[in-house]
């Protein structure tokens, strides 16, 4: 058991019976009643992500999380199959475990595996990643640097590139918010 007071961003914990981590938390101190932690917390089963406010003298429990690295081999079905580097045993997922992150994943892609206690819960992507353009409009010089266009990736996402991007070309992109960070 951990007090609310000692949490920090990435923490696991049990928070009414479910497994969150802490997107976000925030100490206030109003100027009449007691102070509180406002916080912002993603369900590691589900996906959702909710606000919690918690008095600060609740104590949390704090959930051990068992994360090793995999690599992505392919999708079939529905079903999303890894292959543990330390063991080389094969896992899957099914698409509702993967969300999303779907539009991150190329083959050989390297994520971390989410486990508790025996439960599978997820993967944790690179902070970015590298896909191919595979459909947009031909690069249109403008007066403004900040102008984009849409572009269609390699995974099926589509996304907001500068005017200077070409189909056929690789980018990085953000995996916390889906958008381009810069050539590759």
């Amino acid at each position: 058991m951990i007090s609310v007071n000692d949490i920090r961003n990435g923490m696991t914990l049990i928070v009414d019976g479910n497994i969150v981590q802490v997107i976000e938390f925030l100490h206030v101190k109003p100027g009449k009643g007691a102070a509180f932690v406002r916080t912002k917390l993603k369900n590691l089963r589900t996906g959702g992500t909710t606000e919690v406010s918690f008095n600060t003298n609740v104590k949390l429990e704090k959930a051990n999380i068992n994360k090793f690295q995999v690599q992505y081999l392919y999708e079939a079905g529905g079903i999303y199959y890894f292959m543990n580097m330390n063991t080389y045993e094969q896992l899957e997922l099914s698409s509702e475990q993967i969300g999303d992150n779907k539009y991150y994943l190329i083959e050989n892609t390297l994520v971390d595996f989410i486990q508790y206690e025996g439960e599978m819960l997820g993967i944790n992507l690179p902070d970015k990643v590298e896909l191919t353009v595979t459909e947009t409009t031909p690069p249109i010089k403008s007066t403004s640097p900040s102008a984009t266009k849409d572009a269609t990736l390699e995974t099926g996402l589509v996304i907001r590139v500068p005017l200077f991007i070409e189909q056929g070309e690789k980018i990085l992109v953000t995996t916390a918010d889906g958008k381009y960070s810069s050539r590759a």
